[in-house]
């Protein structure tokens, strides 16, 4: 909790001695234990922010910032809840009837509101802390990753050992800055940030003017790039360093439709069955698309390639696995 940025030392201390005994049941709990001149309303946004609270169930994070129609937050009126019931219960006249307090301060009412979309979530989180802990934004893109980069982007770090390759890299982009240089032209520096690190390009002249529609914060981009070297000092002779030239840029989420060519699908002939086929052929029918399908079949661990023939969605079988596919009664066949 002390890394969370805006949540000092005695929020921290107050809410950990608070759960000494029992752990919290509800926001109401937290507020009703803790020492809310340690904790302020600050730190419970930060919290928020932050997931801190995320194992009360029944209520996201975006409904503690829900506001009502004074401009209060849910948040707010939970902090004002727990101010209230610690007055009652050290006031004299109320601890004459014990925990009777409990029962006659009535839990504020828990406004309801969408959660967040998971980008604004997972961005509010890395505000706060530094980092993604919930999840990652690029989760979803796990597919386009794996099978259509070739680069995290912590190979950048040394341009030299890429030199005239070509990189495929995948990423959100964040921080962005367009910028108009002595000459009076467009520039821009974005950050694109991965798995594995994050980097900062520079881009020029052409390349900028083709490319800066997509320099979009929170934009996720997939890049084709070329480390060529650097330019040459007409007066030295030397070289620079290194640097990247852009080639193509895509929207993240375009990238398996415009770069796939085919689906391959391998199967071991032995673990097949009629009941296999039917449902890897009720799938296809339900799902069409555009592009080749193939079958790889595997016997004694040898490869055979079974090619969907688009005209008539049948598959040409080759002629030694015909007698197998025979014995087994597996009939793929689309149309």
């Amino acid at each position: 909790m002390g890394a969370v940025k805006g949540v000092g030392s005695g929020a921290v201390k107050t809410i950990i001695e608070g759960r000494k005994d029992k752990k919290y049941k509800s926001i109401f709990d937290l507020t009703k234990t803790i020492d809310l001149r340690s904790a302020n309303k600050k730190a419970f946004d930060s919290l928020v922010y932050a997931g801190g609270f995320d194992s009360f169930k029944g209520v996201n994070r975006a409904q503690y910032l829900q506001e009502n129609r004074d401009g209060i937050t849910f948040i707010e009126k939970a902090l004002r809840f727990g101010a209230k019931f610690q007055e009652n219960k050290n006031s004299a006249q109320v601890s004459l009837f014990a925990e009777s307090d409990e029962v006659q301060l009535q839990e504020p009412e828990i406004p309801y509101c969408e959660p967040w979309p998971t980008l604004e979530e997972l961005k509010l989180e890395k505000d706060v802390v530094g980092i993604y802990i919930s999840g990652h934004p690029l989760d979803d893109f796990q597919t386009p990753l794996e099978h259509f980069c070739n680069a995290p982007l912590e190979v950048l770090k040394d341009l030299t050992q890429l030199l005239n390759r070509e990189l495929r890299i995948g990423g959100i982009i964040g921080e962005v800055e367009h910028r108009i240089s002595k000459n009076g032209k467009g520039w821009a520096s974005f950050i694109v940030e991965d798995y594995t690190d994050s980097y900062e390009f520079r881009i020029f002249g052409e390349e900028y003017l083709k490319f800066k529609h997509f320099l979009i914060e929170n934009n996720f981009i997939y890049m084709r790039l070329l480390v060529k070297e650097g330019w040459r000092n007409r007066e030295t002779g030397k070289t620079g360093d290194p640097r990247i030239s852009f080639l193509s840029f895509q929207q993240l989420q375009d990238t398996l439709e415009k770069n796939s060519k085919k689906l391959t699908l391998q199967l071991s002939i032995d673990d097949l069955s009629e009941e296999k086929s039917k449902e890897i052929i009720g799938l296809f029918k339900k799902f069409k698309g555009k592009n080749q399908l193939e079958f790889s079949f595997y016997e004694n661990n040898e490869k055979i390639k079974l090619t969907m023939l688009s005209e008539n969605y049948k598959i040409s079988i080759n002629e030694a696995l015909i007698s197998k596919i025979k014995e087994k009664r597996l009939h793929f066949k689309l149309s």
